[in-house]
């Protein structure tokens, strides 16, 4: 799964079929960076891709086209009460008293979280709401400490008066709470420069949260346009803010896109078709 255990096959003697599951978006790669691992990939027998726009036509191994999915039965993505909602929120200190507008995701440069601040600024002088930015530290992301202390301080005043809350690092402490914060957000923001597929939207939409997304990557596979959710450009700061204003003046609007979104995800995006889908490559590679 994804470039840093691609040079693994290096290592061993290749007596059986490797696949390749590579998640993140090829479609314009760093040239030095793709040829130093194209070098490796060349020797895999299939590459799984999550959207067809990430295929390299001229790339001599096969390339498979398999969507992400979720498992509906985790803590994240599991039913849970209204109470417990209540009480993971409580936890981390996230109040209810006003709507709430949530990004999930790392602190990335390619997930815009200072756009998502111009957003929510433009937003709040129409209706009175409150920003969650919440996300954790990647490993392999030296950037992400940085990124989030520059967040930490554009957005100090709206922290101090609470419009603004940052949590960082809840998924290594407690699952439910993204649970529970994409079930109680009244829309969710994916506002990416560049993404792969962000199985952060899948979550969502299985809530039944109607999401407003950047037009980007494998988010126009999951959120179609005025049926789901919203397509933005994401460059686009103030048609953000008109979509999410939208959803926010108009409860019977949002519940629609919300249930049409969780419609989408039980057809394509849950664990079950992913796991037939393996079966089916398994079954082929090693005949």
């Amino acid at each position: 799964h994804d470039p840093q255990p691609l040079p693994l096959i290096k290592f061993y003697k290749k007596r059986q079929p490797w696949i390749w599951r590579c998640h993140v978006d090829l479609s314009d790669p760093n040239e030095k960076l793709w040829e130093f691992l194209s070098t490796f990939m060349l020797r895999y027998d299939t590459i799984i891709l999550s959207n067809r726009e990430y295929v390299k036509k001229d790339f001599p191994v096969e390339q498979r086209i398999i969507y992400p999915a979720i498992d509906p039965l985790t803590s994240k993505n599991m039913e849970i009460s209204d109470k417990d909602v209540s009480k993971y929120l409580k936890k981390f200190g996230v109040n209810v008293d006003k709507p709430l507008i949530s990004q999930i995701s790392r602190f990335d440069k390619w997930k815009d979280p200072e756009g998502v601040l111009k957003v929510f600024e433009l937003v709040k002088e129409k209706v009175d709401c409150r920003l969650v930015l919440c996300g954790n530290m990647a490993t392999d992301d030296p950037e992400g400490p940085k990124i989030y202390e520059r967040i930490r301080g554009v957005a100090k005043g709206l922290i101090e008066r609470g419009d603004v809350i940052l949590i960082t690092d809840p998924a290594s402490s407690n699952y439910i709470f993204i649970n529970a914060l994409q079930r109680i957000s009244s829309v969710i923001i994916q506002k990416s420069i560049k993404e792969g597929f962000c199985l952060a939207v899948t979550e969502a939409l299985w809530k039944g949260t109607p999401v407003v997304a950047s037009n980007v990557g494998g988010l126009p596979l999951q959120v179609i346009d005025r049926e789901n959710g919203f397509l933005v450009d994401p460059g686009d700061i103030q048609g953000f803010a008109d979509r999410t204003i939208e959803l926010l003046q108009n409860p019977d609007l949002a519940k629609e896109l919300g249930e049409k979104g969780r419609g989408i995800i039980r057809e394509k995006f849950l664990i079950t078709r992913v796991l037939s889908e393996y079966l089916d490559l398994l079954t082929e590679v090693i005949k």
